[in-house]
């Protein structure tokens, strides 16, 4: 029984969780969500893309070869009694709305801003994120660091950000989501090569810096008045209400040191401990679920234990 985190909070790891096919191979696994009834979504590079699972880890089904090779952000929103899933592929730059089944409700491509966007200036998106109203926010992590907003029918509204360290400025804003915490709804945006959180409000205006108790954040899980975040930098954080710590998980400090990395063999990896966390999420019971940015693919459920 392998055991990670602190004193005052701590997990197990369910060791060898998830069924996958023998036809399928891993690509990174860079996205993972879960429904209201915890079935696990699993977004990877390879094909097809989305594998979904039991709580369990007992394989039930598969879809999106269209994501191969491109499989990035993966956003599970619910609407009414109707849950949806929003995703973003780098390698074809577009952001897509689709059912729990894979059927593509909508679209979303490259914005048409010929002074950001030219032909040597791609759009990448990395996260997506959507507001109360149904607003959609798209995050160019992997292009040109800007954030996008649409309305719930994909219409352009504005943009904000570009490269650059000062408020509001961002650098590679891999993820991004909607923090209900405080009252009333803020955009937290993973500004991962400014080594940061950036605070906005809902219409792209500058609040403030989270910058402690984290290296490189990747994207973020709210659950209840908790945060949890994957740490490029081969850890999960957990944060209070306050975005304070209340627990680093898994961490590894010699991972990201190594030659390779993140792509590092299977033979390098140990129960337990984190090489490149991607993405992370959090079922009804509190089980944490991490999924790795490697290229031979890695997910790992963690059950929370008993104060």
């Amino acid at each position: 029984m392998t055991v990670t985190g602190s004193s005052t909070r701590s997990y197990t790891v369910a060791e060898g969780w998830g069924q996958i096919p023998s036809d399928v191979t891993l690509g990174h696994t860079h996205g993972v969500v879960v429904d209201r009834q915890d079935q696990v979504y699993v977004f990877h590079t390879g094909t097809p893309s989305m594998l979904v699972f039991d709580e369990n880890g007992q394989f039930l089904r598969s879809w999106g070869e269209m994501f191969q090779g491109g499989a990035h952000g993966c956003y599970l929103h619910r609407e009414g009694d109707q849950e949806y899933l929003y995703l973003t592929d780098t390698k074809r730059g577009i952001t897509v709305k689709t059912d729990l089944q894979g059927e593509v409700l909508l679209t979303i491509g490259v914005p048409d801003l010929p002074q950001i966007y030219g032909s040597d200036q791609k759009f990448s998106p990395t996260d997506v994120a959507v507001a109360p109203n149904g607003d959609i926010y798209v995050a160019d992590g992997y292009g040109q660091s800007w954030i996008h907003q649409y309305d719930q029918a994909g219409k352009y509204i504005r943009s904000w950000g570009g490269r650059g360290s000062e408020p509001g400025q961002l650098n590679c804003p891999h993820g991004i989501s909607v923090n209900f915490r405080s009252g009333e709804p803020e955009l937290y945006v993973a500004d991962r090569g400014n080594f940061r959180i950036q605070v906005f409000t809902m219409d792209g205006q500058h609040k403030r810096f989270i910058d402690h108790d984290m290296d490189r954040p990747c994207s973020f899980y709210f659950a209840g008045d908790e945060m949890v975040f994957p740490d490029l930098h081969s850890r999960v954080t957990i944060f209070d209400g306050s975005d304070r710590l209340i627990a680093h998980l898994g961490e590894d400090q010699q991972a990201y040191k190594q030659k390779g990395w993140p792509n590092l063999p299977q033979t390098y990896f140990r129960t337990g401990r984190f090489s490149s966390p991607h993405g992370v999420c959090v079922d009804s019971k509190g089980s944490i679920y991490v999924g790795e940015w490697i290229a031979v693919g890695r997910i790992t459920k963690l059950l929370r234990n008993e104060a």
